[in-house]
C-alpha cells in the first residue's frame, strides 16, 4: 500500500471528508492537504504541518500517523498483527494503518486507504466490520460463530440518518446482522454494484478474532471486478490543494520542519 488519506468528521454535519493525503515513494513519505479540508468547519492544520499549500517530505513517518501505529516493542504486537492479517516482519506502517483506520478516541480522524487494482484486475479491500457494539446480543453471538470463508451479503441502509450511503452486512441462513462496511468504502461499493451488478460484489469472512477487542473482531474481504473507467479517490475533495509542489526554498523549509 502506497497511498492513504486522512478523513475528518465535520462535527456539526457529521459528514466525513478527506483532508490530507500521505504517499510513500523512493523511501520518503510525502504529505499534502486535500480540498476536502474546506468541507470541515474551523479546520486547523495538524501540528507543525501548518502550510495548507505545501508538500511535506520526510524519511520518517509524520507524528500524525506514527502515533496511530502500535509500537513493535509492545508484547502484544505479534498477536495484534495476527488480528490484522499481516505477517510479522513483512508489513509496514501504511499496511497497518490501512487495516485499522488509525482510529483514536481522542480525535475525529480516520486513515483511509486508496484501493488499487489487484494483479488480476479486480477491486479487493480488507476491513474490520463496524458497528458491532450497537448490535443486539443475538447478532453479536452470531458473529462469534462465523467461520473463515463464509459468505456475507450486503444490504443498503438508505434511511440511515447519519449516513445515507451506509451498507449493512448480513449472514445467510439464519439471517443475522454482521455490522457495517466502513463508511469510506460505501460510495465505491455502491458504484461497483451499479456497474457490474450486485451479485458480482462478494463479501467473505476472512477471520473472526474472538480474543481481540471488538473493533478488531470480524475481518472481511470484499471483492468485485474492476470495470473499465472505474475511478477511486477521484472526486474533487481528494485532490491536493496545490497540484504542484512548493518552490525549492519552500521545500527545504518544509523538510526541515517535518524532520
Amino acid at each position: 500500500m502506497n497511498t492513504v488519506f486522512v478523513a475528518m468528521q465535520d462535527a456539526p454535519s457529521h459528514r466525513w471528508a478527506p483532508v490530507g493525503r500521505l504517499t510513500r515513494r523512493d523511501g520518503q513519505y510525502r504529505f499534502v492537504y486535500t480540498r476536502g479540508c474546506r468541507e470541515v468547519q474551523d479546520f486547523i492544520p495538524f501540528g507543525r504541518l501548518t502550510n495548507l499549500s505545501a508538500e511535506y517530505v520526510s524519511r520518517e513517518l509524520f507524528p500524525l500517523f506514527a502515533n496511530r501505529v502500535l509500537a513493535r516493542g509492545r508484547p502484544e504486537h505479534g498477536r495484534y498483527l495476527e488480528w490484522l492479517g499481516l505477517a510479522q516482519g513483512d508489513t509496514d506502517a501504511l499496511d497497518e494503518l490501512g487495516r485499522t483506520g488509525g482510529i483514536r478516541a481522542t480525535d475525529r480522524l480516520e486513515v483511509v486507504p486508496c484501493p488499487e487494482p489487484t494483479e488480476d484486475g479486480r477491486y479487493e479491500i480488507r476491513f474490520f466490520t463496524r458497528g458491532l457494539r450497537h448490535l443486539q446480543s443475538e447478532s453479536r453471538a452470531g458473529v462469534e460463530g462465523l467461520d473463515a470463508g463464509e459468505r456475507l451479503f450486503l444490504m443498503r441502509d438508505d434511511q440511515n440518518e447519519r449516513d445515507p450511503l451506509a451498507l449493512l452486512m448480513r449472514t445467510g441462513d439464519p439471517i443475522r446482522i454482521a455490522g457495517y462496511v466502513p463508511r469510506y468504502y460505501t460510495d465505491d461499493v455502491r458504484r461497483l454494484e451499479g456497474m457490474v451488478g450486485p451479485q458480482a460484489v462478494e463479501v467473505y469472512v476472512e477471520a473472526v478474532n474472538r480474543d481481540a477487542p471488538l473493533q478488531y473482531r470480524l475481518r472481511c474481504r470484499l471483492t468485485a471486478p474492476w470495470p473499465e473507467g472505474f475511478v477511486v479517490c477521484g472526486s474533487p475533495e481528494f485532490q491536493p490543494l496545490t497540484e504542484k509542489g512548493p518552490s525549492a526554498a519552500d521545500a527545504a523549509a518544509v523538510r526541515q520542519r517535518a524532520a
